[in-house]
């Protein structure tokens, strides 16, 4: 059952700020793991990359190799069913569809003087697509980070994707790759596989921005990679916010809190609520779903740690707490849902209305499911176009343009001592710079 808080009681600040600042990141240990790997994958490329495999995931490449072969791919199409098929081919549709609708064009500005002013933007040449392995393959980490990847130009696209025990990759996780057009495949998983993208190996070719969820280890490897390339960001565990009011179905706020809470035993659930008898009827419909859950255990454990109900006094002061949260995927169960959404200013992903679950957005709406977590959603967005984009500007200038800025441009760089700056400035308009 999950525990209500009520805003009105004294004392409560302290139970709220533990719900609001949720799990920890990581740890030293953790940090020095990472550390030794990254080191040595820098130092020994693919032979650290096999042996760290034969460790962790408990497979034997060398003979075999890392890159997916195009015969694996084509037997992984005998495998999956038709209806999966269908499924995933619609998924790709709408997420390219909504990725493409953010592309941007380079532009130039001409001006009266003949200054010309402008952005070019570029697609990046090779981004790394990290998905995580397990025991069931996660599709849709590779519809999201691949397709917008695709849309926007990318030249190549390569991911790395942790081995089963036969040393082959899931079959619908090959399937998926091959229909959003990525361009190789390594069996490589964990830290070492992001150190392999960031550094580049034998194999491995080096990228230019990686991107794509991870357990601790994955996350702490990529922020060792920033500076080496880009990243899209540090994700942490999962988590939703429902904020609802009494006209909520409480069948499915439990179905959604659920729905996160099964992801990961530290992933956060949190309903937002003015009203005390949905409070009630949600941990009554959150015991019985609970019971039919195969992960009840992890899902059990999710919102006895990191789970609450927070029961407000009014909605102005339940969308306040909303905002502190900064939520990764916000629900919003009111009556009129689109009268306050303009107040709500930190989230990733905003659900609307009864039927706005947030399933769909991890699988089929569109929009991105890779998303700031952690409060982090007050400065970061969604994966999107422009995280697969670089831009330059440009600048051009004739005489008469720079005449007409020049006293300036010397007055701040005089300011700021630095002269040969002025210089390069005056020398245009002494002796042969007259020209």
């Amino acid at each position: 059952m999950l525990k209500i808080l009520k805003t009105s009681e004294k004392g409560i600040e302290a139970e709220l700020n533990k719900v609001l600042n949720r799990s920890s990141f990581d740890n030293e240990a953790q940090v020095q793991a990472v550390q030794e790997i990254w080191d040595n994958v820098k130092s020994r490329g693919d032979e650290a990359i096999f042996e760290y495999t034969a460790r962790f995931d408990q497979v034997d490449l060398k003979d075999r190799g890392l890159e997916v072969s195009q015969e694996e791919i084509e037997e992984a199409y005998k495998q999956v069913d038709d209806e999966f098929l269908k499924a995933i081919r619609v998924s790709i549709k709408n997420v390219s569809e909504f990725h493409n609708k953010q592309l941007q064009e380079s532009w130039m500005d001409v001006k009266e003087d003949g200054v010309i002013l402008g952005q070019k933007i570029e697609a990046l040449e090779r981004v790394g697509i990290y998905v995580p392995g397990g025991s069931a393959p996660l599709v849709s980490s590779v519809v999201m980070n691949g397709a917008p990847a695709k849309v926007a130009g990318v030249k190549e696209i390569i991911m790395v994707t942790p081995p089963a025990k036969n040393g082959g990759i899931n079959p619908y996780t090959l399937v998926t790759a091959a229909e959003v057009g990525v361009d190789k495949i390594y069996k490589a998983g964990g830290a070492q596989a992001v150190a392999g993208l960031a550094l580049g190996t034998e194999t491995i070719t080096k990228v230019d921005k990686i991107v794509g969820p991870g357990n601790i280890y994955v996350t702490l490897a990529k922020k060792m990679a920033f500076g080496y390339v880009d990243i899209d960001m540090l994700a942490g565990p999962s988590e939703v916010l429902v904020l609802a009011d009494e006209s909520a179905n409480p069948r499915f706020v439990a179905a959604d809190l659920l729905s996160q809470a099964e992801h990961d035993p530290i992933a956060s659930s949190i309903l937002v609520t003015t009203s005390l008898d949905l409070a009630k009827k949600v941990n009554q419909e959150v015991e019985k779903q609970l019971e039919e859950l195969s992960r009840k255990e992890i899902a059990s454990e999710s919102l006895n740690n990191y789970g609450a109900i927070l029961l407000a006094r009014d909605l102005d002061e339940a969308i306040d707490l909303t905002n502190r949260f900064a939520p990764e995927h916000l629900e919003v169960k009111v009556d009129d849902p689109f009268a306050i959404l303009g107040k709500l200013k930190n989230a990733g992903a905003i659900f609307m209305g009864e039927y706005a679950a947030e399933p769909v957005g991890d699988y089929i709406a569109g929009p991105n499911h890779v998303l700031p977590t952690g409060g982090s959603a007050r400065f970061y967005s969604p994966l999107n176009i422009d995280d697969f984009m670089k831009k330059s500007s440009i600048i051009y200038y004739t005489k008469a343009g720079l005449e007409k800025v020049k006293d300036d441009a010397i007055k701040i760089a005089e300011v700021e001592g630095l002269d040969a700056h002025a210089n390069s400035i005056k020398v245009r308009f002494e002796g042969s710079g007259d020209e």
